[in-house]
């Protein structure tokens, strides 16, 4: 079995550890052996598992370690990423087992995250360090680039490209052939019917922006 650790041990990392379980029923493949939070004090115990230390200890690892980023913030997720220069460490793509997946050209990068009910369907590419959380559905033909974030029961049309960091809150909706700019937020239960710039927050029916951010 392989040891595997989360960053996080807020609400979604102890979900991840929950989508780490599934994995083991299916196939008996990693054994978990704790968190690594900035907040919390190493010792401290979260869902019966011990806290291991801050991010900068995994530098300090001297074993093979799988290593989760489960925060949901894509900037905070790239910064912790960067911050990981062990060669110990390495990111594994976890995927919940009744995942709905295509087998015709897709593609998954290293360090992402599919939750459970997530449907994907054909000839499409996500990038690395991507998080599709609960009830997620993305359309053919669509590019998701890396460190990009989307809550529960997000939609995701056919033909869509989606830049770098773009976080979706639960709910939204994004319509066919439209683009999503680099850090772009997009708001809960937003629908997305035109293109977006980046460095914006869009909320609304339609999605409009509302303010724009570096």
């Amino acid at each position: 079995m392989d040891k595997i650790a989360i960053v996080g041990a807020g609400g979604f990392g102890r979900e991840v550890k929950f989508l780490i379980d599934q994995i083991n029923i299916e196939k008996n493949k990693y054994e978990f052996v704790g968190f690594f939070d900035d907040g919390l004090v190493k010792g401290d115990i979260v869902n019966g598992f011990p806290v291991l230390g801050k991010v900068s200890d995994i530098n300090n690892l001297n074993e093979s370690t799988a290593i989760v980023i489960a925060v949901a913030i894509p900037q905070i997720r790239k910064d912790i990423y960067n911050k990981i220069s062990n060669s110990f460490a390495y990111f594994p793509t976890l995927i919940h087992p009744n995942v709905i997946i295509g087998t015709d050209f897709v593609t998954v990068g290293k360090g992402s995250i599919i939750c459970a009910s997530t449907i994907i369907t054909v000839n499409i590419n996500i990038g690395e360090f991507v998080i599709l959380n609960l009830q997620c559905t993305v359309g053919h033909d669509t590019i998701i680039k890396d460190f990009c974030s989307f809550m529960p029961s997000v939609n995701v049309s056919g033909e869509v490209i989606i830049e770098e960091c773009v976080y979706v809150g639960t709910g939204a909706k994004i319509i066919n052939l439209l683009n999503i700019g680099k850090n772009t937020i997009v708001g809960s239960g937003a629908v997305v019917a035109k293109s977006l710039p980046g460095n914006c927050t869009a909320v609304g029916i339609p999605a409009k922006p509302i303010k724009f951010h570096e």
